[in-house]
């Protein structure tokens, strides 16, 4: 008969399985690229703060992803760092990090999408409706639209743990590189049908509204820039657009990737790779293509740089 410890305080994290071999290559990979997030997205937002020039509502909007990839990261990759260096026995976290860490990687994600469709909305007013461009996206509207963003998330998400954290558990072991919600509730020895339907329910709602907004607004941005003869306007729409588009797509099929490996039991370890590049990869990517994309932006830095050179002289 199989011995249970019933709602243990403490758990243990599984972990990354990697071998001697490559424990320290993974782990300057992955302390070098939290850097590089750190560094690269606290400056995108450091520079949207204190530019008055770059105080328009796209990059006010993409301020808030820069601030989740910063939190989203903060939250795992320290900690699973640390776990590298640890013997498996030792990877132990108490039950209430674990909640909070999984509450955290969930409105990563959700957020992600959420501030995505509001930039989508953003995009599709500054090309559908130019000229009613400044009526509509007054610092009122982009309040709102940043509130609406991180609310559903947190709502969304909170509704998922707490339907969690109200199972009884009888298991201690996180068989994942992290603490996630289906980590948790596998803890559980209850009946996790409400999970599972609410989790589900989760997912599709999320996905068709991320997915259904995109198709919609670029849709109509496509037929007005087919129709338009203004060559200006159509080129504005593929710079901004592809842009977002371009970080849309890591985010979408990064998360189809992660669902899609949950079907196949037997490549749990590749599942969490790819669980951990989900949070790698577009909190890297963001600040450089919408920095190098951005006039603005590469206007700023030109300046920060200029200054510097002429500080140095002195």
């Amino acid at each position: 008969m199989e011995n249970y410890t019933y709602n243990s305080p403490t758990l243990q994290l599984e972990g990354l399985n990697v071998s001697k071999d490559s424990t320290y290559p993974v782990f300057l990979f992955l302390f070098f690229s939290y850097l590089f997030i750190i560094v690269a997205n606290v400056g995108i937002a450091f520079m949207v703060f204190i530019d008055k020039t770059l105080h328009q509502p796209m990059y006010l909007l993409f301020w808030n992803l820069s601030v989740n990839d910063i939190l989203g990261n903060s939250i795992m990759v320290p900690r699973l760092l640390t776990d590298m260096l640890r013997p498996p026995s030792e990877r132990i976290i108490s039950y209430y990090e674990c909640v909070f860490q999984a509450f955290t990687t969930h409105m990563f994600s959700t957020t992600a999408h959420t501030v995505l469709m509001i930039m989508a909305f953003d995009r599709y007013v500054a090309i559908c409706n130019p000229l009613r461009y400044a009526a509509i996206m007054t610092n009122k509207m982009l309040i709102k639209l940043t509130v609406s963003a991180w609310g559903v998330a947190f709502v969304l998400v909170g509704i998922l743990l707490g339907l969690t954290i109200r199972l009884n558990r009888c298991r201690t072991l996180i068989r994942s590189p992290y603490c996630d919600n289906a980590a948790l509730f596998k803890l559980s020895c209850e009946s996790v049908f409400i999970n599972n339907v609410y989790g589900l329910t989760f997912t599709v709602v999320l996905f068709s509204g991320s997915i259904g907004s995109m198709v919609l607004t670029y849709t109509k941005i496509t037929v007005v820039c087919l129709t338009s003869k203004n060559k200006a306007l159509n080129s504005k729409a593929l710079k901004t657009c592809s842009t977002h588009l371009v970080i849309y797509l890591i985010f979408l099929l990064s998360g189809m990737s992660i669902i899609t490996l949950h079907r196949f039991p037997q490549l749990a370890e590749s599942r969490k790779f790819v669980a951990i590049l989900y949070h790698i990869i577009p909190g890297s990517l963001n600040p450089i293509i919408y920095g190098m994309q951005s006039k603005e932006i590469r206007r700023f830095l030109s300046k920060l740089f200029d200054s510097k050179k002429i500080l140095s002289l002195f």
